[in-house]
């Protein structure tokens, strides 16, 4: 990683509280992350055996997965012939295969996180003005909401479909009540899975891989969320810094206070690109993944609204709910960096450039024509997540809804 250019003094934190801020802002990935054993991969100065300890963990969560993917996809393509069950199914092993993917990827871009989370450190030990802390703060806390409000969806809902609503839908209690029931089928041509502990430990096996499925998604979205409203604290100080301008030239400062805010307009830029190479496989499975899953559980609501099953029906309601906020962050976001970007160039035109000395005030044309091409977050550099493109997700998901629906009409 690229540091700043800045004199020997510049090394020294300036913020006496950063090592409080790093920890208040971490605190929600850190929670995310560390059940699935990631964190300590993006932390560098993580020792040789919680690395170990992480791999170790990894591998169990990776397994319980595969023990939902392999048995029960095998179930869908080789066994079961009716139509309405295999889609019943594709939701949940689609979002289970979607959730090894991105677990993946965040554990393959360990080494780039790690880079933006030691780029976020050392803003925080030199963010020198109480104001400017505040921003950050307030950005911090923003991130910590929105992970909040995605995490009390995902596990509210998702957990309940894993074990309230096996025991309690009415198509459960109408089936024979001495076979006891599982999410995920597929196990009886290896197993006896009504027999005990046989049945007890498959079944904790699902809850476990279903807290797994639900923490990964939740800990990307706490990333996104992390760094982008990072960004756009720091954009927010330097439009501070460039409407103050004036004024810090009218004092003596031991810096060029333009030349504060170019250096630290690159080191945004150089930040954004860290953070685009680190979520944009991520971001591309999201959208794929929320179009399949947002399709399927409009399809499950109405079909158990036809059923009056009204436990089902609440269950896919909140899943419904939580994917399709999910990705509205996504979009929303992604918006928000490109705009919060862009807005560096009206800034330095609104400022009294015409008061400086015109040498100085040609050195803001560049500043400006840089904000034309701001930062992007895309989705494997095919589409960029914006607003509009959560409105083709929706779109795409009830054209796919109306295909579903005429396929399975019995």
């Amino acid at each position: 990683m690229h540091h700043r250019s800045s004199s020997p003094a510049d090394d020294h934190p300036r913020n006496c509280n950063y090592e409080a801020d790093v920890r208040y802002t971490l605190q929600m990935c850190q929670w995310v992350l560390k059940p699935i054993g990631v964190w300590h991969l993006v932390q560098d100065q993580s020792g040789t055996l919680n690395r170990i300890a992480s791999m170790a963990l990894m591998t169990v969560c990776f397994s319980c997965l595969f023990f939902i993917l392999v048995p029960c996809g095998r179930y869908i393509i080789l066994e079961e012939k009716n139509v309405y069950t295999r889609v019943k199914l594709l939701g949940p092993i689609g979002f289970t295969l979607w959730s090894t993917i991105k677990y993946f990827y965040l554990a393959r871009k360990g080494a780039v996180f790690a880079r933006c989370i030691l780029h976020m450190r050392r803003d925080w030990e030199m963010v020198e003005e109480p104001s400017h802390r505040d921003i950050m703060l307030r950005q911090a806390t923003i991130s910590r909401s929105l992970t909040s409000v995605c995490a009390m969806f995902l596990y509210s809902g998702g957990m309940s479909y894993n074990t309230v609503m096996p025991f309690l839908s009415k198509q459960r209690s109408a089936a024979n009540s001495t076979v006891r029931p599982l999410m995920y089928p597929g196990y009886d041509a290896f197993l006896d899975t009504q027999s005990s502990p046989t049945y007890e430990i498959v079944f904790s096996i699902h809850v476990f891989a279903a807290f797994v499925r639900y923490t990964v998604t939740t800990a990307a979205y706490s990333l996104a969320a992390l760094f982008v409203t990072h960004i756009c604290g720091q954009i927010e100080i330097q439009t501070t810094r460039l409407d103050g301008l004036l004024g810090s030239r009218s004092e003596k400062a031991s810096q060029d206070p333009l030349a504060v805010v170019i250096r630290s307009h690159v080191e945004i830029l150089r930040f954004s690109k860290n953070v685009e190479e680190a979520l944009q496989e991520i971001c591309l499975a999201q959208i794929m993944e929320s179009t399949l899953i947002i399709c399927l559980l409009e399809y499950y609501c109405l079909m158990e609204w036809e059923h009056s099953d009204e436990i089902a029906i609440l269950t896919y309601f909140i899943l419904l709910t939580s994917f399709v906020f999910n990705i509205f962050i996504y979009c929303y976001i992604g918006e928000v960096l490109s705009e919060q970007c862009s807005q560096i160039g009206p800034s330095a035109y609104n400022i009294e450039w015409y008061n400086l000395p015109a040498k100085e005030a040609r050195n803001l044309v560049l500043l400006s024509a840089i904000s034309l091409y701001p930062p992007k977050l895309t989705a494997g550099k095919m589409m960029e997540l914006s607003l509009n493109t959560f409105t083709i997700v929706l779109k795409t998901s009830v054209v796919y809804l109306n295909l579903l629906r005429t396929v399975t009409d019995r």
